[in-house]
C-alpha cells in the first residue's frame, strides 16, 4: 500500500510537468533547432500531443502554437494549450494548461559551403495558467534556457543541443534536457527523421529519462503542412514514457 501511494505521488508529479504542454519541443520533435521564422512571416500550428506511462495519460488536445519573425534572426513564440490528464482509476481532467512564451535568436548563421553550423538560443517561460490540482499545470513559473545548433548537407539536416530548466516548487528539481536529431528530405514533399533525448530528474522522487521519437513533415502545399511523430522511453519508460505522440497541422505565410 505504501509503495502504491509512492508511485501515485510520482505519477501526479510527472503529470504536472508533462501536462503543461509541449515544452522543450521543436515540432514535431522534442529537440529544437536554432532557425527562426523568416522576418515578417508566420507559423501557426493546431496540434495535439500526449504521453502515456504507468498510472497516467496526459497531454494537449487541442493546442495552438504561433511563431512570428519579428526581426531578422529573431522569432517570437506562443503556445496556448487545452490540457488533459487521466490518472488510472480516475476520470479525465480537461482545461486550459500552462501558457508558453519564448524568443528564439540566431546569432551565428550557417556556412552553406563549409562546416560552420548555425547557432541560436531559445529561452522559454511557462506561465502557470493551468490548474495544478487537476493535473493541468505545474503551479509555478518555469523557465528553460537552451542553446541549439544545426547543419545541413544536401538532403540531410542534423540539429540538437540542450539547456537547463528552472523548475521551482515543493519536491521539484531544476533539471537538464539534451537532444539530437537527424532527418532527410525523402521526396519534394516528405521529410523523415529521428531523435534521441535525455532528461535528468524533474522531482526528488522521479527518475531521469531517455527516449526517442520517429516522425516527419509532409508538405501538402507551400503553405499547408502535416507534422507527426511517435516514440517512447528507453530508460525508466514505465515511470516516464511508455508511448508518446505529436500530430499537427501547420499553416505558414
Amino acid at each position: 500500500m505504501r509503495a502504491h501511494k509512492h508511485f501515485r505521488s510520482l505519477g501526479l508529479a510527472l503529470a504536472a510537468v508533462l501536462a503543461a504542454g509541449p515544452a522543450h519541443a521543436g515540432p514535431p520533435f522534442r529537440t529544437d533547432d536554432p532557425e527562426p521564422v523568416e522576418y515578417q512571416h508566420w507559423e501557426i500550428y493546431g496540434f495535439s500531443t500526449g504521453t502515456h506511462f504507468q498510472g497516467d495519460t496526459n497531454g494537449v488536445l487541442p493546442g495552438l502554437e504561433v511563431n512570428y519573425g519579428a526581426a531578422p534572426n529573431l522569432q517570437l513564440h506562443l503556445v496556448a494549450p487545452l490540457a488533459f490528464d487521466r490518472p488510472s482509476g480516475s476520470g479525465t481532467q480537461y482545461g486550459y494548461g500552462d501558457t508558453e512564451l519564448g524568443v528564439k535568436y540566431r546569432f551565428i548563421e550557417e556556412d552553406g559551403k563549409g562546416w560552420r553550423p548555425q547557432i541560436g538560443v531559445f529561452p522559454l517561460i511557462e506561465v502557470p495558467t493551468g490548474d495544478r490540482q487537476r493535473g493541468l499545470g505545474s503551479g509555478h513559473t518555469r523557465a528553460f534556457i537552451p542553446i541549439w545548433l544545426q547543419k545541413s548537407f544536401d538532403e540531410w539536416t542534423t540539429y540538437g543541443g540542450g539547456g537547463y530548466w528552472i523548475n521551482p516548487g515543493a519536491g521539484n528539481k531544476d533539471y537538464w534536457f539534451f537532444g539530437w536529431l537527424l532527418q532527410r528530405k525523402v521526396t519534394e514533399q516528405l521529410t523523415l527523421g529521428g531523435e534521441i533525448f535525455h532528461q535528468t530528474a524533474t522531482t526528488v522522487s522521479a527518475p531521469s529519462s531517455t527516449g526517442f521519437n520517429l516522425g516527419g513533415i509532409y508538405d501538402i502545399t507551400e503553405n499547408h503542412h502535416i507534422l507527426f511523430s511517435a516514440g517512447r522511453g528507453i530508460q525508466h519508460a514505465s515511470e516516464t514514457n511508455e508511448f508518446s505522440y505529436y500530430l499537427a497541422y501547420q499553416y505558414t505565410f
